[in-house]
């Protein structure tokens, strides 16, 4: 037996081949770097495995180190990477605009904010036609926030429990992950409800979720009856009867929870939801800092995926690529409440952003990246599905299109999350054959797969071959 292990995961998996050759590296030495990382750089700020990655040079899925030693990047700079590293077109536009004008201010008109917001916006279904461009995620929740309570003259915010919606103090009160939380007063007027998780909540089977992988639980649900959906509409209903005044300002959910590990929500439950907010006076925020731009596959929002319109959607991450910029979306009549006073964004739609989220669109639908997404997301889910089928430490395998979650459980009759040291290790052996891949969850127990969007086929055998034999060697150190 030990000689069948040794002969089934003592080679590397074989890293498919890639002709980009990336610059040497000139700058200081790692450890030069390792250090001015822990003297000079925030401890906030931490790092993902033992010995950090000091990466160097991108190139499309691709990520290069100082060594020169290329990664398959299953995170995509934690889901912002959309089209790709450097991807040439993104790259040539910026490059051109940097010569010409690098920011005025929303005082004056420049061409290219015209341009993207027309661009933008016509893509959203009517009536969310305006747009105020920002920097951050963290800041489009924020004034999405700032927007419904202007809007409503409510005051009150529901949010599910497992979001994440930011770090700034004003979304630290709608992020609802312990981890996040710092012992200062955040949150007044912002109510959890239950997380609607179909694997890990108290309701939910095998037929809830719209993804082409179900959770192994049995479902108590009847044709076109979901047991599940009622149970957690029925505890929505008791926040809103409970813990919120009767007129709401608004509810805010990510149409797939990110940093919670790519949780999904029965079908229903947010076309349901959102009728019992604006029965309460209050505006449906969908945040698509992660589902947005085709990741999903079947729809360009995630949105779209419940059969959902919003008040307000906000944007950023793979907005620009990586370049730093965020949005929110709204019907004229929200975006107009925000005019009765100023407010005014520096950088927010300066020329070089907008030039860089006309380029995103144009690679979007050029390299034909949503379809993409639906393709070898699916593929991938798959493939995953049968590591779930074979080991019993993965419990549940979720997403849709390339918004992947692998939640990892001592056994799948409890549900218990993996001790942190195992998961560590898995990890660890996916980095060190070649696999970036994140974490998530209230545990961490989830492992997080969001590529860039223009992955292929045989990357998905490669990446699931790296955490096939990983898990193996974990199985092996048990026995």
């Amino acid at each position: 037996r030990q000689q069948e292990w040794k002969s089934s995961v003592s080679t590397h998996p074989k890293m498919p081949p890639c002709n980009f050759v990336p610059e040497k590296y000139e700058s200081y030495p790692y450890e030069h770097m390792r250090k001015i990382r822990e003297q000079n750089i925030s401890p906030s700020l931490r790092t993902y495995y033992k010995k950090p990655l000091l990466l160097h040079q991108g190139h499309m899925q691709w990520l290069f180190d100082y060594e020169g030693r290329r990664y398959l990047d299953l995170f995509a700079g934690i889901v912002t990477v959309s089209v790709g590293h450097c991807h040439p077109k993104v790259t040539m536009a910026t490059q051109k605009q940097l010569a010409r004008l690098w920011h005025t201010t929303n005082i004056y008109m420049h061409p290219s904010i015209q341009e993207y917001a027309e661009k933008l916006t016509s893509l959203f279904p009517d009536p969310l036609k305006v747009v105020y461009l920002t920097n951050s995620g963290s800041e489009a929740n924020d004034l999405a926030m700032f927007m419904a309570r202007i809007y409503t003259r409510n005051f009150d915010i529901i949010t599910l429990r497992g979001a994440y919606h930011g770090g700034s103090p004003y979304t630290l009160g709608l992020t609802s992950i312990g981890l996040y939380k710092h012992g200062v007063a955040n949150g007044f007027g912002c109510s959890t409800t239950m997380l609607p998780d179909v694997f890990r909540g108290p309701w939910g089977g095998s037929r809830c979720r719209d993804s082409p992988v179900q959770t192994v639980r049995q479902c108590s649900c009847l044709e076109g009856v979901c047991h599940a959906n009622s149970q957690y509409i029925e505890q929505f209903k008791d926040t809103l009867n409970t813990s919120v005044p009767k007129r709401i300002a608004g509810f805010i959910a990510e149409p797939i929870q990110g940093v919670s590990g790519a949780v999904q929500y029965p079908r229903s439950f947010l076309k349901e939801a959102y009728q019992l907010v604006r029965e309460r006076g209050g505006v449906c925020i969908s945040d698509e800092v992660q589902t947005g731009f085709g990741r999903t596959g079947s729809h360009f929002w995630g949105f779209q995926t419940h059969d959902v319109i919003p008040d307000i959607v906000t944007l950023a991450k793979g907005i620009g690529n990586g370049f730093p910029m965020a949005a929110v979306i709204a019907t004229k009549e929200i975006a107009s409440s925000l005019a009765q006073n100023l407010h005014f964004n520096t950088f927010g739609g300066n020329p070089l952003a907008c030039v860089v989220g006309t380029a995103v669109l144009d690679a979007i639908e050029e390299d034909g990246l949503q379809k993409n997404s639906e393709d070898v997301g699916t593929y991938m889910l798959l493939e995953l599905a049968k590591l779930r089928d074979k080991f019993e430490i993965v419990g549940d395998v979720r997403g849709k299109g390339l918004m992947i979650g692998v939640e990892m459980v001592t056994d799948k009759d409890s549900r218990h999350p993996l001790p942190a040291e195992d998961i560590n290790q898995i990890w660890e052996d996916c980095k060190d054959m070649g696999v970036l891949i994140g974490r998530g969850g209230l545990y961490s127990q989830t492992f997080r797969i969001k590529p860039p969007m223009c992955i292929t086929k045989k990357d998905v055998d490669f990446a699931v071959e790296v955490f096939n034999t990983a898990l193996q060697r974990h199985m092996e150190r048990a026995a």
